[in-house]
C-alpha cells in the first residue's frame, strides 16, 4: 500500500513536469531511481502510443509494451499480478491528467518478494521455535501438575486395588480433594451395599456347591470299577469299600465346612491351625482325584521343588487346593495335564495350579471369585458348576492371609498362583 502511494504522488509529478514528453528531468529521474532502490523493483513508464519513455533498469527504453496489463491500465483499471516463477508483484498506475482525469500514460512497476519471503521464512523458523518452547514449557509443567493433582487418585486406586487382594470389608479414606471424598464415599456404599446383597445369597451356599459332587463322582467311579469287575476278589473289594467310607467322610466334612463358610466372619472364625505337611497334602489330594482325571483321560502332575512345613487349617486348604485342581481337570481337554508345583522361601509357600484346559475369557478374569459368577453357565452346568468354587478358594487362601491369582489365554490353558505365609498371624 505503501508502494502505490508513493507512485501515485510520482505519477502527479511526472504529469506536472511533462515527463512523457521529455526525460530530462533530474527530479523525476532520482524519484524514480530512488524507488527502484528501496523497494528492490524495476519502473517503467510508458506513454500513451505505449512506448517506453523510461526504465530504471535501462534495458526496454525506446521499445513497445502491449499487454493486457497495460492496456487495462489505459482503461482505467489499475491492475496487479503475482508472478510466482521469478517471485515478482506486477502492478501499474495510472498516469493521468488531474484536471481531465485523461490518462496519458501508465507506470509499470515490479517490485521482488525475495526479501518478503526471506522475511517470512525467518518469522516461521522464530516462531516454529517459540511454539517448541511453549509447548515443551507447556509439558513439562503440566506433567508436574498432573503429578500433584493425581497422587490423591493413585492413592485411591491403589486402595482400591489393596481391597481386590485381601479383605473387601474395610473402608477406605482419601481425604486430600473434594473429589476423592465423593469417589471413596461412593466407592464404601458400594461395598455395603454389596456385602448386604452378598449376605443374603449366602443361604444357597449351604444347599448349591459343586464340591458336593466331587466326594459323590469319586465313589461312583469306584463302585462302576467293582461292578464292571465280575469276579473281582475280596481284597479289591475291601480295598474299594474303604476308600469309598473314606469319600463319605470327605463329604460329611465339606457340607460342615460349607455351612461354617456360610456363617465364616473372617476376622473372627476359628481356624484350626496346625503344622502340615504341604507335600504330603498336595499328594494326598492328587490321589483322591486321580479316578475323575483318569476318566476323563487328563494326567495328573506334582513338581515339589522342597520340603514344606506351614501353620494352616488342613480341611479349608485342602478344600481350596482341591478345587483349583478338579477345575483344571473339569474343564480340560481330553489327553490334556494338570500340573501342582509347590515351592516356598523364607517366608511364604507358593502353589501354582496349570492346566490344558478351555482357558478364561480376558473380560471374565475379574469376576472368576465371585460367589454365583460363572464363565460359560452351559457348560458349568452340564459339568456341575455352580460358580461357588472359586469364591470359596479365594475365602479360604484370604482366612491364611495368603492371596491368589489367575493368568489364562482362550483354549491355551489356565494358571492359579496362590501364595500363603508359612506362619499364621492372626
Amino acid at each position: 500500500m505503501n508502494v502505490i502511494n508513493q507512485l501515485d504522488i510520482l505519477s502527479n509529478q511526472l504529469i506536472s513536469e511533462g515527463y512523457l514528453n521529455n526525460t530530462d528531468s533530474e527530479v523525476i529521474s532520482s524519484s524514480l531511481d530512488m524507488l527502484s532502490t528501496i523497494y528492490s523493483g524495476r519502473i517503467l513508464i510508458i506513454n500513451s502510443q505505449f512506448r517506453v519513455v523510461e526504465d530504471t533498469f535501462n534495458i526496454d527504453e525506446g521499445k513497445y509494451i502491449v499487454s493486457e496489463e497495460v492496456i487495462n491500465c489505459f482503461r482505467g483499471e489499475n491492475t496487479a499480478r503475482y508472478d510466482s516463477e521469478n517471485a515478482l508483484i506486477e502492478f501499474t498506475t495510472p498516469i493521468a491528467d488531474p484536471e481531465t482525469r485523461e490518462i496519458l500514460g501508465v507506470m509499470l512497476t515490479s517490485t521482488s518478494t525475495n526479501e518478503i519471503e526471506d522475511s517470512v521464512e525467518i518469522l516461521k523458523q522464530r516462531g516454529g521455535l517459540l511454539l517448541v518452547g511453549i509447548s515443551l514449557l507447556v509439558l513439562a509443567f503440566g506433567y508436574i501438575l498432573a503429578g500433584i493433582l493425581v497422587k490423591p487418585f493413585a492413592r485411591v486406586t491403589g486402595a482400591i486395588e489393596a481391597l481386590t487382594d485381601g479383605y473387601t470389608d474395610e473402608a477406605i479414606s482419601v481425604p486430600d480433594y473434594t473429589e476423592t471424598v465423593l469417589i471413596t464415599e461412593a466407592f464404601n456404599k458400594l461395598l455395603s451395599r454389596m456385602k448386604i446383597l452378598d449376605d443374603s445369597r449366602q443361604e444357597f451356599v449351604s444347599n448349591v456347591s459343586h464340591e458336593l459332587k466331587t466326594p459323590l463322582t469319586s465313589m461312583k467311579v469306584l463302585a462302576d470299577s467293582l461292578i464292571a469287575q465280575e469276579d473281582a476278589p475280596l481284597e479289591l473289594y475291601q480295598e474299594f469299600m474303604q476308600d469309598i467310607v473314606t469319600e463319605i467322610d470327605r463329604e460329611n466334612k465339606i457340607i460342615t465346612d460349607l455351612l461354617d463358610l456360610v456363617k465364616m466372619d473372617k476376622k473372627v472364625s476359628d481356624l484350626n491351625i496346625t503344622v502340615v505337611n504341604i507335600n504330603d497334602l498336595l499328594e494326598s489330594i492328587l490321589k483322591r482325584l486321580h479316578p475323575i482325571a483318569a476318566e476323563k483321560k487328563v494326567e495328573l502332575i506334582l513338581d515339589s521343588f522342597r520340603p514344606v512345613n506351614a501353620e494352616i487349617d488342613e480341611t479349608k486348604l485342602t478344600l481350596a487346593l482341591s478345587n483349583l485342581i478338579e477345575n483344571g481337570i473339569k474343564y480340560n481337554k481330553e489327553d490334556g495335564w494338570v500340573r501342582v508345583s509347590l515351592n516356598a522361601d523364607q517366608k511364604y509357600f507358593y502353589v501354582t495350579v496349570a492346566d490344558t484346559g478351555i482357558g478364561i475369557p480376558e473380560e471374565d478374569q475379574d469376576y472368576v471369585f465371585e460367589r454365583f459368577y460363572r464363565v460359560d453357565k452351559s457348560h458349568s452346568r452340564e459339568i456341575g458348576g455352580t460358580g461357588l468354587g472359586l469364591s470359596i478358594t479365594r475365602n479360604a487362601i484370604v482366612m491364611h492371609r495368603g492371596a491368589i491369582k489367575v493368568h489364562s489365554k482362550e483354549n491355551e490353558g489356565t494358571t492359579f498362583s496362590v501364595r500363603i505365609p508359612l506362619t499364621y498371624t492372626a
